[in-house]
């Protein structure tokens, strides 16, 4: 049955053919002969969208989080990148053959159900402990605050050798961000455009007032982002072994608006999976701050 939510996909563009550079979380593209490498590389990304008929949350509460959970599918969906550098790698890409071994692991930790990590119903609970009752829209600063709550076992070396004798531990850095009052300054876009180009970035999350994207690169002044505003029903896995994954994917080309229409309150996510990669982002960042101020 076609609804509003899948309709609406017909009318996305094809992604433009364009000389700009197109970044996509810290990998550079051309459109004009890349553009297949480019669109795998999104639809690789997990998506995570509204979804219904799951096991209510807190045993009576809702069954589906449509309508309000849109920022929390996109803290899911910065989270489980961050989970894909860490243990699959940046450039894994999906091979549309179901989810099997590492990838499994990270996809069900996110599935609709109570026992999943870091599934709706963890995330809607905890959230409650951010002064947030269920079923309410959350901001990019409460979705950031929750997820930096607990990091839940997938962050800890779940698939190796516990990391408790290494000086390091890969860090997740979730930045949440104010640049401007009621839409966003001028003077903080090309900051904003240069996250992306980072080789640690883990993407933005915002969108517009009330409606929730998370941003994964952008082309020209055009940000591109993944849209978990459509409804699909819950998925459960047939066995222990194996998720038909096809509707974690975004199968179409990306969404993009242009960068001034983004809401000014944001979280900036990046990913340190070695301390030198906390420098190197350290260096790249303080490269920015200075570029800057040798503009204002």
């Amino acid at each position: 049955t076609l609804t509003y939510d899948t309709l609406r996909f017909s009318d996305t563009p094809d992604f433009p053919e364009t000389a700009e550079p197109v970044w996509i979380l810290g990998k550079k593209y051309s459109a004009l002969t890349e553009k297949e490498e480019l669109l795998n590389d999104v639809t690789s990304r997990l998506w995570f969208t509204y979804r219904r008929n799951f096991p209510a949350i807190g045993g009576t509460g809702p069954t589906s989080d449509t309508g309000w959970g849109c920022m929390l599918r996109c803290g899911q969906m910065i989270f489980a990148q961050a989970l894909i550098c860490r243990h699959i790698g940046r450039e894994w890409r999906w091979d549309k053959k179901g989810a099997t071994g590492e990838y499994l692991r990270i996809l069900t930790a996110f599935l609709d159900k109570k026992d999943s990590y870091y599934s709706i119903h963890q995330i809607a609970q905890m959230g409650v402990g951010e002064g947030k009752y269920i079923g309410q829209w959350y901001g990019p600063n409460t979705v950031a605050q929750v997820l930096s709550c607990d990091s839940g076992p997938l962050c800890n070396g779940y698939a190796g050798a516990p990391d408790s004798h290494r000086l390091w531990k890969p860090l997740v850095l979730l930045i949440p961000l104010r640049l401007g009052l009621s839409e966003i300054n001028e003077a903080y876009i090309e900051t904003l455009k240069h996250c992306f180009m980072l080789p640690q970035s883990l993407g933005v999350i915002g969108g517009r007032p009330n409606s929730a994207h998370y941003f994964i690169g952008y082309v020209g002044d055009e940000l591109i982002y993944l849209d978990p505003h459509t409804t699909q029903p819950a998925v459960e896995p047939s066995d222990g072994t194996y998720i038909q994954d096809d509707s974690f994917h975004c199968q179409h080309p990306p969404c993009r608006m242009h960068v001034s229409e983004i809401d000014p309150s944001i979280a900036v996510g990046f990913i340190c999976n070695s301390e030198e990669d906390f420098d190197d982002w350290c260096q790249h960042i303080r490269k920015v701050s200075t570029t800057l101020s040798s503009k204002t």
